[in-house]
């Protein structure tokens, strides 16, 4: 289990930090070959409840920046533990970013071991915020890193968002990729959406690839990274 303990944080931050009980798994992000990781993504498993459940009734309690400082400081002990090479991603809300103080710890922590290693997957939900959107990208310009909007096709991201955040990376939903193989609607879109954002400079991910067709199918249409059960779960 993830432990915050020994963080040099504001006592009211560390006190609900150590009220969580958290580990963290990882899902491999591919090259087209398939079996060469170009990142792996951060994904948070509460050892009481599901993680939709923990979300909610933070959101419920409006306390999401707790799971935000979480995220962070969690999926990084936990990525170096492993000993990854690759680069890591890590959900954060579009609401929320972590204040200054919790930042400078951050960086005093990881230090030089996060530069180029991290992607900021900016999430579907519950609202985007601008202001802390631009402090995100204030922090991942500085340390040479990637941002990412998560789960394109649902929730609150749509093109004109895109273009608020310009991005360096978009991840196509689920909703668009489950059963592109032999349907020509998402097939049409999903075109459409690759030859846009690369018009773009814009790196796209298919996630939830869950049957060898689709992902043989996306490989056709040149999108740059996958991700998904047919490749491999997360672990």
């Amino acid at each position: 289990m993830i432990s915050f303990d020994h963080l040099p944080l504001d006592k009211d931050i560390l006190k609900a930090l150590r009220e969580l009980s958290i580990n963290y798994v990882f899902q491999p992000i591919f090259l087209p070959d398939g079996k060469t990781v170009f990142a792996w993504e951060a994904l948070m498993r509460p050892t009481d409840m599901t993680v939709t459940d923990l979300i909610a009734d933070y959101m419920k309690k409006d306390k999401l920046h707790v799971l935000e400082v979480a995220t962070f400081f969690g999926a990084m002990q936990a990525f170096f533990l492993r000993g990854y090479e690759q680069k890591v991603a890590i959900n954060s809300f579009p609401s929320d970013c972590m204040k200054q103080e919790e930042a400078d710890v951050f960086l005093d922590l990881f230090g030089e071991r996060i530069r180029n290693r991290m992607i900021i997957e900016n999430l579907e939900y519950p609202y985007f915020s601008a202001e802390h959107w631009k402090e995100k990208s204030r922090s991942v310009k500085y340390m040479d890193n990637l941002l990412a909007a998560d789960d394109f096709g649902t929730g609150i991201t749509n093109l004109e968002l895109i273009e608020l955040m310009s991005p360096h990376i978009v991840k196509l939903d689920r909703e668009l990729i489950s059963g592109i193989d032999h349907m020509s609607e998402k097939q049409r879109k999903v075109k459409e959406l690759v030859s846009l954002f690369h018009s773009k400079g814009i790196q796209v991910v298919a996630e939830g690839i869950e049957e060898k067709e689709e992902f043989e199918y996306l490989l056709g249409l040149g999108i740059d990274l996958y991700q998904g059960y047919y490749l491999a779960r997360p672990a």
